[in-house]
């Protein structure tokens, strides 16, 4: 077995979060269900970076962590200055790197998703079948709650600009709420980049540059929030914003 495909030993999660005492509790739950159905003797971490919150997100996520993880398993990071939503990425994925210690990059898997987000119980472990296949980056896809709750000429704009990147067996894609890649191929990159937006757009760029393999299956789904007011600029809810303002077609 080459290098590039040894089995993955350790993961390292990232969920950033601006605000969001509502959502980061479910998130969390979520997560901890496919945390402890991930394979035994996996190393796991997840590094909640919390910027700049004003709200009682810090309170709800110590109380979630507290129920929900095993001791040690969650750490926060707190950031206090303004950084893109791909630095504090960075920063939590580093956070994270750090606590697994010495386990070579190339048997680390990093994973990002969001706090309005909640991931299935097989996310840990369907991300890391693709990853043990080959894969340095696995490019998941999402499902929005609230969707039908979207005036319908959204709804009909947000579908057809989907279907446009969609085959049968794959997609063209990227959502930082349901993102994993390869540490050694993440610090070659250096992590991601600093963009105003679609960091995961430019993450990804750089990857594919660099001949890394990419996959982008359908079947690895997040559910995400349909709100058209989000914490991060150009990310899915200012998309969602402006297809509500868009021409009809």
């Amino acid at each position: 077995m080459s290098r590039a495909h040894l089995p993955v030993r350790a993961v390292a999660v990232v969920v950033p979060a601006h605000d969001e005492q509502d959502l980061i509790g479910p998130c969390l739950d979520a997560l901890a269900v496919s945390v402890d159905a991930a394979p035994r003797g996996l190393v796991v971490v997840v590094s909640v970076v919390l910027d700049r919150c004003t709200d009682a997100t810090a309170e709800v996520v110590r109380d979630t962590v507290r129920r929900r993880f095993r001791p040690g398993r969650v750490a926060t990071v707190v950031n206090g200055a303004p950084r893109t939503v791909g630095e504090l990425r960075t920063l939590g994925l580093h956070d994270g790197l750090r606590r697994v210690g010495d386990v070579p990059g190339d048997q680390v898997w990093l994973l990002s998703t969001d706090a309005d987000t909640r991931v299935p119980p097989t996310w840990v472990r369907d991300h890391l079948r693709y990853a043990d296949g080959g894969a340095d980056a696995v490019v998941g896809v999402v499902d929005l709650d609230g969707f039908h709750a979207l005036p319908t000429d959204v709804q009909c704009r947000y579908t057809a600009l989907v279907d446009a990147g969609t085959t049968a067996d794959t997609h063209t894609h990227a959502y930082a709420a349901n993102l994993g890649v390869r540490a050694d191929a993440f610090v070659a990159a250096g992590g991601f980049p600093v963009v105003a937006a679609g960091e995961e757009h430019a993450l990804l760029a750089g990857l594919r540059a660099a001949g890394r393999p990419i996959t982008t299956p359908l079947d690895l789904c997040v559910h995400t929030s349909a709100r058209t007011r989000g914490r991060a600029a150009g990310g899915l809810a200012d998309l969602l914003r402006d297809l509500a303002g868009a021409e009809p077609g």
